[in-house]
C-alpha cells in the first residue's frame, strides 16, 4: 500500500487528478457552473470503474480503530483542491493525491490568519453505504464565515459535491460500523501573498479526511469543566460566531493550564460583564432546569454548531421547551443536567464545573436523563441506524 507523508510546507500543490470546472460568485452563479454535476459525475464515475489516475487498494492493513484519533491521525488517499480566480470565481476544482502543499511565506493567512475551517462526519452503514450528516449546513456556514473574512467561498452545491467526491475517493479509510467515522476538513484561506493587511489575491478551497475510532471515551462519560475568568475566547464585534482559524490559538494558553491541572476543557464567560456562559474551546453548552433546556443566544461571540441546531431541532421535536437566551454562571451551577456539543463527539455529558475554586458536580456515571435521550436520537440518525424524516442525511452508494 502505497503511504503519503504529513502534510506540510514543502511541495507545490500537484496536478489535480481528476479536475472539475467549479465557478460561483456572492450574487448569481457563473454560466460555466452548469457543467458542474456532469463533471462531478464523471469524477465518481472514474473512482468507480478505478480508472487512470484513481487506483486505490482495496484492502487495509489490521487496523486497531480505538488508537486511530485527532492525536494519531491517519493519512488518507486523496485531497480536493479548488482555487479562486482572479474574477471572484471558484474553478477547475479537483482530486489529488493527499500530500504537502506550498505556501508563499507572505501568504495572508499565514501572516494575518485569513481562513476558515469546517468539519463533518461520514459512517459507514451494514450495506456499504456511506452516511453524511448535514452538509449543506456546513457549506451554509462556510459562506457565511467567509463573507466576515473578507473571502469569497464555494456554493453550497459546490460544497457538497467537493465534499462527496472526497469521501467517494477515500472510502476504504472510514471505519467499519460502529468503530468509528470519517472526520472530514474542508478549508478556505487566502494563500495569496501581501504584505500589509488586505484581503489576499487569490484563494484555495482544500477538503482532506482522516479516519477516526471510537476513542470518544469523553463523549459517553462525563467530562469536568472549569470556568476561565480572564482570558476570554471572543468579544462583542469579533468573529467568535465565525469558524475562523484564528480563534483557536488564542485559547491554547488556557486550555493546556486547564489539562495540567485534571481538567477536560475550559468554559469561558462573556468578555463585557464577566458572568455570561458562552461555550467551551470547541463545544456548545447546555443546561437542563425543571425540564427547560437552555442555551446561550447565538448574539455574536457563540459559533452556531450544526450539532447545537440538530439538538435544539431534536428536543423541540420531543417535546422540550429550549430557550436560546443569556445564561449566567450561577444558573448553570444550579442546573439540573449541563451537557455540550460538538461535531466530534455529538454530545458530552458535564459531569462538573469548577468555578472560582468551587466545583459543582452533577453527575458520576454516564449518559442519563435528557442528555442521554437526546445523544441517542441524534447519533443514531448520524449513523443511518434510525430512519431520517428530516431530510438531515445524505447517502452516499
Amino acid at each position: 500500500m502505497n503511504m503519503v507523508s504529513t502534510p506540510g510546507l514543502a511541495t507545490a500543490f500537484p496536478t489535480p487528478i481528476a479536475t472539475t470546472t467549479l465557478r460561483t460568485s456572492k450574487a448569481t452563479l457563473h454560466p460555466r457552473h452548469s457543467c458542474f454535476k456532469s463533471l462531478i459525475t464523471t469524477s465518481l464515475r472514474a473512482l468507480q470503474s478505478h480508472a487512470p489516475g484513481f487506483s486505490q487498494v482495496s484492502e487495509l492493513p489490521d487496523i486497531t480503530w480505538d488508537n486511530v484519533g485527532f492525536n494519531n491521525p491517519m493519512t488518507t488517499d486523496y485531497m480536493f483542491t479548488m482555487k479562486c480566480s482572479e474574477d471572484g470565481y471558484f474553478c477547475d476544482g479537483g482530486l489529488q493525491r493527499f500530500g504537502k502543499i506550498e505556501l508563499n511565506p507572505a501568504a495572508c493567512v499565514l501572516n494575518y490568519g485569513q481562513g476558515v475551517i469546517e468539519e463533518l462526519k461520514a459512517y459507514k452503514k451494514l450495506d456499504n453505504s456511506i452516511v453524511l450528516f448535514r452538509p449543506e449546513e456546513n457549506g451554509l456556514r462556510m459562506r457565511m464565515g467567509a463573507e466576515r473574512m473578507c473571502m469569497p467561498a464555494p456554493t453550497v452545491e459546490q460544497f457538497m459535491e467537493a465534499v462527496k467526491l472526497t469521501v467517494l475517493a477515500n472510502r476504504r479509510w472510514v471505519p467499519p460500523p460502529n468503530k468509528g467515522f470519517l472526520h472530514i476538513k474542508p478549508v478556505l484561506m487566502g494563500n495569496g501573498p501581501v504584505l500589509s493587511v488586505k484581503p489576499a489575491p487569490e484563494f484555495t478551497f482544500l477538503i482532506y479526511a482522516t479516519s477516526m475510532g471510537n476513542n470518544f471515551k469523553e463523549g459517553l462519560q462525563p467530562i469536568n469543566l472549569v470556568v476561565e475568568n480572564k482570558i476570554h475566547r471572543a468579544v462583542p464585534g469579533g468573529v467568535g460566531s465565525v469558524n475562523a482559524i484564528g480563534n483557536y490559538a488564542p485559547v491554547l494558553k488556557a486550555q493546556v493550564e486547564a489539562k495540567a491541572n485534571g481538567f477536560c476543557d475550559v468554559l469561558y464567560l462573556d468578555s463585557v460583564h464577566k458572568k455570561y456562559v458562552e461555550q467551551t474551546s470547541t463545544a456548545n453548552i447546555f443546561l437542563v432546569k425543571d425540564k427547560i433546556i437552555s442555551t446561550p443566544a447565538l448574539e455574536g461571540t457563540v459559533l452556531p454548531g450544526v450539532t447545537r441546531k440538530s439538538i435544539i431541532e431534536i428536543a423541540q421535536s420531543q417535546g422540550y421547551q429550549v430557550e436560546e437566551r443569556p445564561v449566567s454562571i450561577e444558573e448553570l451551577l444550579e442546573a439540573d443536567e449541563v451537557f455540550c456539543t460538538r461535531n466530534a463527539v455529538c454530545l458530552s455529558p458535564i459531569g462538573s464545573i469548577t468555578y472560582m475554586g468551587k466545583r459543582v458536580s452533577y453527575q458520576e456515571t454516564g449518559l442519563g436523563g435528557v442528555s442521554e435521550q437526546l445523544y441517542q436520537a441524534l447519533s443514531n440518525i448520524q449513523m443511518g441506524l434510525a430512519e431520517d424524516n428530516r431530510g438531515w442525511t445524505v447517502t452516499l452508494k
